[in-house]
């Protein structure tokens, strides 16, 4: 009769300890590139369902206006680490479906030094959000402002007219447009300013109002 050889019951735990954490390490693996996948495909699910008050992306307004009358109302926040003022000019505008609108959001840099912002954007009431259509907006790319500088971002739009068609939005007569501009990290903003301003002696292209002087430690 087969006995074990001395320490073999140690010898084959230790081999399963080793497969267990194999596997597991697959697993996590495995977790960790879904979810990375899985990015590109949420906001491609978010943009084409409206998920979470996601708005549209048109490039052309449609060919008729219908009667409904919808009034879009404008937000705008800003994170904490990014010093600008940033507002809507407009409290709201009445639209009909299918019109197209321009709205202005006022920025201006009130820090002393030139910020990169990016902003992140949504609708609500959220189920609106398939039937928000944006054609030009200002969230589409970065903003750069150079310090003190004041500028005006527009954004052009359109309620689609299919929203009539949708019974779950009969209840719907506002909707509200929210922007938050975000600040780019500190060394990101200065590597693309200096990437964008080689070459350009002025000092208002480097952040720095006329006249400053750079001073270095010694």
């Amino acid at each position: 009769m087969a006995t074990d050889m001395p320490g073999a019951p140690g010898k084959r735990a230790s081999r399963r300890r080793a497969a267990t954490a194999l596997i597991l390490g697959g697993v996590v693996c495995g977790m960790v590139g879904l979810s990375f996948g899985a990015v590109p495909l949420y906001r491609l699910f978010c943009q084409v369902t409206g998920f979470g008050g996601t708005t549209q992306v048109a490039e052309e307004v449609p060919v008729e206006i219908g009667e409904r009358v919808v009034t879009v109302r404008f937000n705008a926040d800003t994170a904490r680490d990014l010093p600008w003022y940033f507002k809507p000019e407009q409290r709201e505008i009445k639209v009909r479906v299918g019109e197209m609108a321009m709205a202005v959001y006022n920025a201006v840099n009130q820090s002393d030094r030139a910020l990169i912002g990016t902003s992140t954007f949504n609708v609500t009431p959220v189920k609106a959000g398939a039937y928000f259509n944006k054609i030009e907006c200002f969230c589409f790319e970065e903003q750069t402002l150079a310090p003190g500088e004041r500028a005006d971002f527009p954004v052009s739009f359109f309620v689609d007219p299919d929203i009539v068609e949708d019974r779950r939005l009969d209840d719907v007569t506002t909707i509200t447009l929210s922007y938050t501009f975000f600040a780019r990290g500190e060394g990101v903003t200065e590597a693309v300013l200096t990437d964008d301003t080689a070459g350009d002696p002025r000092p208002e292209a480097a952040g720095r109002r006329p006249g400053s002087e750079l001073s270095y430690g010694g």
